[in-house]
């Protein structure tokens, strides 16, 4: 056969600009890749100016390492040191802080979006103002010792910088939902330190997929932000946990008491989430902040491990610091407190508060399983607790144990008994939903 037998192309179907498509991706790829990128570096920024706020304030609140804002010296350790006296004027403060700040934010403030509105599909644009005084407001009462968690301030902020970068950068919707998520990881990466768990929490809670186009932008904005973030914060853990020795005892606890996590978790999230759905407004906020504020007060004379998120408790726990009697004591006034603070109109989040629910409640269930099987330390139940707790109450079975393992650096074979726990906690949680439901 000739050459000009073969069939030939109908030219008439190929375009002129043929070229043009490909320049086109280019071009948007490096687009996304600067946006990505520059969500990251904004995140890691935001993140870090807002965690040295925080021990800022905790300094200057409670007297205690004046002269830097990082040191070795806790934040628990601060509060103990501190009058009992001054204790209670700094939750009134914060009571005043927290009714009056979201009290006027709420009446002239333009009406806040959420990340998971954010991260929807129409979603609108979070107002900078507003989302700026709502972020302040949070890393403020956190640092002066409200219970709530400070991980929704960074999130919110990275969600900011993501979700107007992208509308800067003419990104589709669908694009521009990737990125504002991206954002929120971000910030909790750059935090806590947690490049990993930053990723695996966009992936798992805000997208809930596994395509490789948001993994790839959910990694690298993590891992930016947290890099970023080590310029003033460093690259520590958040807690100092000892090597556990792995025993059967310590399995076969995890087994039989990661349904009690569960249920326990189960009713905690029920619990606040009906608190945040009564939340005073109107005149009520400042009135019932500041009563809440110093009823907390008033318990932290006697407690001071019940100021700040509950990082205080948990690292005891970690350290088998703790009795039985005083871990049980700190769980039932945690779980009040936590509660009672939603439900006066303060805002911040759960996730160190679950963590140091999870670690309090293991250390009471270890102390009585030690009676039957001794020889594990108080601080290893502690960790599973807190992992197996923290999976249930935020419904995020694998971002709970990515975190926990970069939140303590826990050494590898740990993890048998975490997520035998975390397994059976986050099973028993979604049939007590799915019971609820019925």
């Amino acid at each position: 056969m000739s050459i000009s037998q073969y069939p030939q192309r109908d030219q008439s179907a190929v375009p002129t600009n043929a070229t043009w498509p490909s320049a086109l991706n280019v071009r948007h790829l490096a687009l996304m890749v600067m946006v990505v990128m520059l969500t990251g570096v904004g995140a890691g920024l935001g993140g870090m100016f807002l965690a040295l706020l925080l021990h800022g304030i905790q300094h200057l609140a409670y007297g205690y390492s004046l002269d830097q804002i990082i040191s070795s010296e806790t934040f628990l350790m601060g509060v103990s040191a501190a009058p009992g006296g001054r204790r209670m004027l700094i939750l009134g403060f914060c009571g005043l802080l927290a009714g009056v700040g979201w009290w006027v934010l709420y009446r002239v403030g333009r009406p806040l979006v959420g990340i998971k509105q954010a991260t929807a599909s129409d979603a609108p644009l979070m107002p900078p103002v507003a989302t700026l005084a709502h972020v302040l407001l949070q890393i403020g009462t956190v640092g002066l010792g409200s219970p709530l968690g400070r991980e929704v301030a960074p999130r919110e902020l990275g969600a900011l910088m993501g979700g107007w970068l992208s509308h800067a950068a003419g990104l589709s919707p669908e694009q521009r939902r990737t990125i504002v998520a991206c954002g929120a990881g971000a910030g909790l990466a750059a935090v806590y330190n947690v490049p990993l768990g930053g990723a695996v929490f966009v992936l798992e809670v805000l997208l809930a997929t596994l395509s490789w186009p948001a993994a790839i932008m959910a990694l690298a904005t993590s891992a930016i932000a947290a890099s970023v973030a080590w310029m003033g914060l460093g690259a520590e853990s958040q807690y100092v946990v000892a090597h556990f020795p792995l025993s059967a005892g310590l399995i076969t606890w995890s087994l039989l008491t990661s349904p009690l996590f569960g249920l326990a978790a189960y009713g905690f999230a029920r619990l606040s989430a009906a608190a945040r759905r009564k939340a005073a407004r109107g005149w009520r906020l400042p009135v019932f902040a500041l009563i809440n504020f110093l009823i907390i007060g008033c318990m932290a004379v006697w407690l001071p491990q019940l100021l700040g998120n509950g990082k205080g408790p948990a690292q005891l726990g970690f350290s088998s610091l703790l009795t039985v009697g005083m871990a049980g004591m700190l769980l039932i006034c945690k779980v009040a407190i936590t509660t009672s603070t939603l439900r006066a109109g303060a805002q911040g989040g759960l996730l160190t508060p679950g963590l140091s629910n999870g670690a309090l409640m293991a250390v009471v269930l270890g102390g009585l399983w030690s009676q039957i099987w001794p020889g594990v330390p108080m601080g290893a139940y502690a960790v599973i607790g807190a992992a197996a707790f923290l999976a249930s109450s935020m419904s995020m079975p694998l971002t709970a144990i990515v975190l926990i393992t970069e939140f303590t650096r826990i050494d590898h074979d740990f993890l048998v008994p975490i997520v035998l726990a975390v397994a059976g906690s986050f099973g028993t949680s979604q049939l007590c939903a799915l019971w609820a439901r019925r």
